[in-house]
């Protein structure tokens, strides 16, 4: 990228600035949305065609980083609804390999599900189906899937927190 594309983009950020404040309405998330949108244009300036309206494209990016945003503080809140726990702390990445290691640990434990408490999970928990919903894709009553739900849960909760070597589940979940 060259230096006249950097300064081009920089001689935006007063307009960008003012439309992020005006979508998000919070200073805070506004600035994150600037910085975002630069980091993009920065990142993604050979997708920039030359003689095409710098503006435009910036402001679709900030556009698409706001829409992103939404929702995916949509569904943080729709998990909370559904009883999974949502800290702050578990929002913020935290720069070492304590969370690829957590998924990971949680990838172990899931597969021990059974087979229908891994598709109730799945669908309500992680692709944000409701229940009822969840049932019809199922093809089972809605309280069954409120309580495929439910085990699932009790049953994540149960092996994260002992923290069984891989070994023992196995043979746990044999018997």
């Amino acid at each position: 990228m060259t230096s006249s594309l950097n300064h081009e983009i920089l001689e935006h950020v007063t307009h960008l600035n003012a439309l992020a404040r005006f979508l998000a309405r919070d200073r805070t998330l506004a600035d994150d949305l600037v910085q975002e949108t630069l980091l993009r244009a920065l990142h993604y300036s050979e997708q920039f065609e030359r003689g095409t309206n710098l503006r435009a494209w910036l402001t679709t990016i900030l556009r698409n980083s706001y829409f992103n945003e939404k929702r995916s503080d949509a569904r943080r809140r729709r998990l909370m609804q559904q009883g999974f726990p949502i800290h702050a702390d578990a929002l913020v990445a935290s720069g070492n390999q304590e969370s690829h290691l957590e998924l990971r640990e949680f990838e172990r434990v899931f597969v021990h599900l059974s087979p229908v408490q891994r598709q109730a999970i799945t669908l309500v928990g992680a692709k944000g189906y409701s229940y009822e919903e969840a049932a019809e894709i199922a093809g089972c009553a809605v309280g069954t899937m409120k309580s495929r739900v439910s085990r699932a849960r009790i049953a994540l909760q149960e092996m994260l927190s002992e923290g069984e070597p891989l070994g023992e589940m196995r043979m746990l979940a044999a018997n």
